[in-house]
């Protein structure tokens, strides 16, 4: 007789081959983990030990938890990951939904699929002895002075102004305003935008940002018109964008200081002609500059579109382009103006985006526009200013003017105080000047002559205190300012971060206060609280315990971790998600307006900078 088969019962029918139950729970386990491979930074599903029957029960082991414990920790630790994956999928599909995939490039070359491959070239090179250093050199260079670089083939960095072969009337200049080194983005930036590379630049405000591509552009039309002089109604060789006239004046005045030290050297430089094209000025005086012929143009996008459209310009010769401030200029409000000027390009360009604030969306979507390029950070797009002392307090909204007073006596003059509201901008302006305070004031609804002489006078020293709305925030240079006074919290922390980063320029530090109350949205507030964390700033306790308001749901932590982003991905704001960001909201709102048929120039907020 036959014995019966170990896996069949004795009628034949099959059954499964009988396995321990601790090797069936290992297994289980095993499984577990390998479905959440792509989420192996999580908490690690718990492993017990359950008893199990050893040669038929001779020996056994306690469990230290329950099956049934076990088994409902298995569970909610499935039911997070579950949450994680589907929040990251909701925030991919959100931030799809407000990213435009159409490329940042010219309408021309998007119809016939034109592609440049290659960089503009230049003839500056570094030393021969910087160009052999390895890549390991480079890197520990980089490190050191804490400077992040993505892309191939990076110049190397260079520590020294007298190694990037800068004329001697630009280092004369620099030693006289006490430029006496570079700064880490200078360091590096300046090598990459020589070499004629696509770049694009993001460091915390006060870095020396506006000196990385105004000499080079002013070395690049040097260069042109040594080779061949400009005629008259010639040019530009250059542009720069910025979204704001007083940025833009600033930087006009910033290259103005170079030509003319070239010019006045008399070392047989010849004079460089710069043009800027803002709004609320004389179209006629514009106008004459540019007949004469210009090397170089400074402008904001509305100002300039008029002139390409009147084709008082042509920009076939045009082969720079920087955009300051990039991530407003690409964001809603002038994307389309920004395509509307690169039709008027024709020859392969070079092109460098540079701001304090960029998220790595708005990054992405730019680089469309670039070729090679190499993206050069010093520290986290968005991050505060190190050298800015925060202080946040906390005021009722009627108490507010009169703390104001208080907070001015804590540092000498010069104040800079900064409103979201015009109307709170004079009714401040009016109660200092009652109160004897030598101040001047700014917002959009005032005439562009009147801003700029309110902001002279401010620079001079004339003026002790400046009230002003964001128009000041976006990269105007106070060199003296020691402290920067939020008299309300803006809407967006963007705005926080270029507000403080008014002072604390320049390796000087400076002292921030920013006025909180109940009106403040909870987003705003969580975002605040991070970045002072995150800058290793004192968190008030009244901040410290705050809780959101907003429910964002138990999966928030893992969903950063299965996005791989800290934070808002649109936005950059650390204390909330995409899918509460008051950013994206606005932008949702705008869209909506346009498609209605409302006019997306009026939707761009104070300040009047696009014409």
């Amino acid at each position: 007789m036959e014995s019966a088969s170990p896996s069949r019962k004795e009628d034949g029918e099959e059954v499964e081959e009988w396995v321990p139950l601790k090797q069936r729970q290992e297994k289980r386990i095993t499984s577990i983990r390998e479905k959440l491979e792509p989420l192996s930074k999580r908490p690690k599903v718990v492993e017990v030990a359950v008893e199990s029957d050893v040669d038929g029960g001779s020996g056994s082991s306690r469990t230290k938890k329950s099956l049934f414990e076990a088994h409902m920790e298995r569970d909610e630790h499935d039911k997070v990951v579950s949450e994680a994956e589907k929040t990251a999928a909701e925030e991919e599909k959100l931030l799809k939904a407000m990213t435009q995939d159409i490329p940042l490039q010219s309408i021309a070359q998007r119809a016939h699929g034109v592609v440049f491959t290659e960089n503009v070239r230049t003839s500056w090179t570094p030393p021969k002895w910087a160009a052999d250093r390895t890549d390991e050199e480079n890197a520990l260079i980089r490190k050191r002075l804490m400077i992040d670089v993505e892309g191939e083939h990076v110049p190397p960095p260079l520590e020294r102004f007298v190694d990037m072969k800068l004329p001697p009337p630009v280092m004369e200049l620099l030693k006289s305003r006490g430029i006496l080194k570079p700064l880490p983005i200078q360091i590096q930036g300046l090598p990459v935008i020589l070499s004629g590379r696509d770049m694009i630049g993001v460091a915390h405000t006060g870095s020396g940002k506006t000196m990385v591509f105004a000499l080079p552009l002013v070395m690049f039309a040097l260069e042109e018109e040594l080779r061949m002089p400009l005629r008259p109604g010639e040019g530009p060789f250059g542009l720069i964008l910025c979204p704001g006239r007083e940025l833009a004046s600033q930087t006009y005045d910033l290259i103005n200081e170079l030509t003319l030290a070239l010019a006045r050297s008399g070392m047989g430089y010849p004079p460089l002609t710069t043009a800027l094209l803002i709004g609320g000025t004389k179209m006629s005086d514009q106008e004459r500059v540019l007949r004469a012929g210009v090397h170089m143009i400074v402008a904001t996008p509305g100002r300039l579109i008029h002139f390409l459209k009147e084709r008082r310009i042509s920009l076939m010769f045009c082969k720079y382009l920087c955009m300051d401030e990039a991530d407003r200029l690409i964001d809603m409000g002038f994307e389309e103006d920004i395509r509307v000027i690169m039709d008027h390009f024709v020859a392969i360009r070079q092109t460098v985006l540079f701001s304090a604030t960029m998220p790595k969306t708005i990054q992405a979507f730019a680089k469309s526009a670039l070729v090679n390029a190499i993206e050069v950070n010093v520290g986290r797009a968005g991050a505060a200013n190190m050298n800015v002392l925060q202080e946040v307090v906390y005021v009722t909204q009627e108490n507010k003017i009169v703390y104001l007073l208080e907070c001015l006596i804590k540092t000498p003059p010069p104040v800079l105080i900064f409103c979201e509201n015009k109307s709170d901008v004079d009714a401040i302006h009016e109660y200092l000047l009652i109160k004897g305070v030598h101040a001047v004031s700014i917002h959009g609804g005032k005439d562009q002559n009147e801003r700029l002489a309110a902001v002279a006078a401010f620079k001079s020293g004339e003026k002790d205190v400046l009230i002003a709305t964001d128009i000041a925030s976006k990269g105007l240079d106070f060199p003296q300012i020691q402290h920067v006074i939020n008299f309300d919290m803006p809407k967006e922390i963007e705005n926080y971060v270029h507000r403080i980063g008014r002072t604390g320029r320049g390796g000087h530090t400076g002292v921030a206060t920013t006025f909180i109350n109940k009106q403040c949205s909870p987003t705003i507030l969580l975002d605040l609280k991070q970045l002072l964390i995150e800058a290793k700033q004192r968190v008030p306790a009244f901040l410290e315990n705050y809780e959101a308001e907003l429910d964002y749901g138990p999966s928030v932590d893992a969903a950063a971790e299965a996005t791989g982003v800290k934070g808002c991905s649109y936005c950059g704001g650390l204390g909330h998600r995409i899918a509460n960001c008051p950013k994206a909201e606005a932008v949702n709102k705008k869209q909506a307006g346009v498609a209605t048929g409302a006019s997306s120039r009026g939707l761009r907020g104070d300040g009047g900078g696009g014409y």
